[in-house]
């Protein structure tokens, strides 16, 4: 049995107690407040998984789940004591990130007898309020089992945002109501990089995706990227390249050579016809639209494009989050750069965050997960460098980028790009163990996180991962267990 802090992310406090372990034995039971009962009822399975024994909910259980104000959004405490466990959270959200907590102090082997519970109390709440990870559908689509397996696996960090990229050069993979040939065409077969990605979600598949997150807490976040990576819609549209000619395909990995007509009102007829079908569809906050490397857009038909657009996402109930390029024009307060470079400056992103604007972190030499995590390795990218762990977990978002301070950020998001990737292991072995690092960055204090202490903890999720059939990458930075 570990200490009662040998979790990732770390909590924030933590007061273990050796002398207050409780032992869950065959007549443990729950008692759930109201409210709080779907929560507990996943408590109550990780439970009989752990044990063998049957954990049923009961008004008299001494394993409690209670609402109760003062510890914020996502916040909670755990209190382990001889007698009886109890977990109070403000919001169901919290309660979820507490049993995120005790699943990690139950053993990885599954119907174990008599569980010991390590003493003492725990208070702890997010750094962040948003702490993402992104899956890239368009360079290569991945099924909805395949996603769900993905949220289960970051759920178990306290992750709290998942950002799908559906639309690319490439390839298109939403299904969008009046435009059908957007997937028969951008998903159908020969699309993807390499032409190895077929695929796309229907409407019905999607709604299911993020009903299937938000019972993990996690929010969907769509990404339609605009006004460039859009050849695949103009394959099916060829209308929509503004001057009549065909498009051919692409499947490589350039990018930069395609946009959409800031100039033709049929645009933005587009435009608002897929951001009105997607947010009926996503009941979360956020609409990413996309926005980088639009080499094939002037400047000012930028302009022009996002001074029309970001009203739209607005009008349709939504808040908008671009890649950092969007920040070249003045934003409304309630839009979201999110910053992908490698460089410590970006004079676009912090005129944003001056200007009242919540920024997303996600610089590519510390949270791309598609890169490379050593030179020789496969699969994955170089361009941003090898990432290894260390790297990954050895940074301060609030220092990273000049005059972008812990006020101005919403969170951090570790993206997975997917021109290299084939199949859900290696969405796995690129996620893993480099995501469990991020969480940590986005959740903990930062005077709380220490790479020795990490590393060991870490090194636990070895045999926890191999028994959940993930697949994970075994960095010779860290003892494995």
């Amino acid at each position: 049995m570990g200490q009662l802090g040998d979790v990732i992310p770390v909590p924030a406090q933590v007061w273990p107690d050796p002398a207050a372990d409780f032992t869950i034995g065959p007549d443990a039971a729950i008692r759930a407040a109201p409210g709080a009962e779907p929560v507990a009822r996943q408590l109550a399975e990780l439970l009989r998984a752990a044990t063998g024994h049957p954990v049923p909910m009961r008004p008299d259980g001494t394993i409690r789940m209670e609402l109760q104000d003062g510890h914020g959004a996502e916040g909670y405490r755990l209190d382990v004591a001889t007698d009886a466990v109890t977990v109070a959270a403000e919001r169901p959200a919290g309660l979820h990130a507490a049993v995120q907590t005790l699943r990690q102090l139950l053993p990885v082997a599954g119907r174990a007898g008599d569980v010991v519970l390590p003493g003492g109390r725990i208070l702890d709440r997010p750094r962040f309020a948003y702490r993402g990870t992104m899956l890239d559908l368009a360079r290569h689509f991945f099924t909805p089992d395949e996603v769900r397996s993905f949220i289960d696996a970051i759920a178990q960090f306290k992750i709290n945002h998942l950002h799908l990229h559906l639309t690319d050069d490439q390839g298109w993979r939403l299904e969008i109501e009046g435009w059908p040939r957007l997937t028969e065409i951008g998903g159908g077969p020969g699309t993807g990089v390499g032409g190895a990605g077929p695929g796309f979600l229907t409407a019905a598949e999607y709604a299911d995706l993020v009903a299937y997150a938000a019972g993990r807490f996690i929010t969907i976040v769509p990404e339609i990227d605009m006004p460039g990576h859009v050849n695949a819609a103009q394959v099916a549209y060829p209308e929509l390249a503004g001057d009549g000619r065909r498009v051919a395909p692409r499947h490589d990995r350039a990018v930069g050579y395609s946009s959409l007509d800031a100039g033709r009102e049929q645009t933005y007829a587009f435009v608002e016809d897929v951001i009105r079908a997607v947010a009926a569809l996503t009941p979360g906050p956020f609409l990413h639209i996309g926005g980088d490397e639009a080499k094939a857009t002037s400047a000012a038909d930028y302009r022009t494009f996002l001074h029309r657009v970001l009203p739209l996402v607005a009008r349709y109930g939504k808040r908008p989050i671009g890649w950092h390029e969007v920040a070249a024009v003045d934003l409304p307060d309630t839009a979201v750069p999110q910053f992908w470079r490698t460089r410590a400056a970006d004079a676009g992103v912090a005129r944003a965050a001056a200007n009242g604007c919540q920024v997303i972190m996600s610089p590519a030499d510390r949270t791309y997960l598609d890169m490379k995590y050593a030179a020789d390795s496969e699969p994955g990218l170089d361009w941003a460098g090898p990432l290894d762990v260390a790297r990954a977990y050895d940074w301060d978002p609030a220092t990273r980028l000049a005059r972008v301070g812990e006020q101005a950020l919403l969170g951090v998001e570790a993206p997975l790009w997917s021109e290299t990737l084939r199949s859900l292991t290696d969405v796995q072995t690129m996620t893993f163990p480099r995501l469990p690092a991020i969480a940590e960055v986005a959740w903990s204090p930062q005077t709380a996180r220490d790479w020795a202490s990490f590393r060991r903890r870490l090194a636990a999720f070895g045999p926890r991962w191999r028994a959940q059939g993930i697949a994970f990458h075994r960095s010779p930075e860290i003892p494995w267990a």
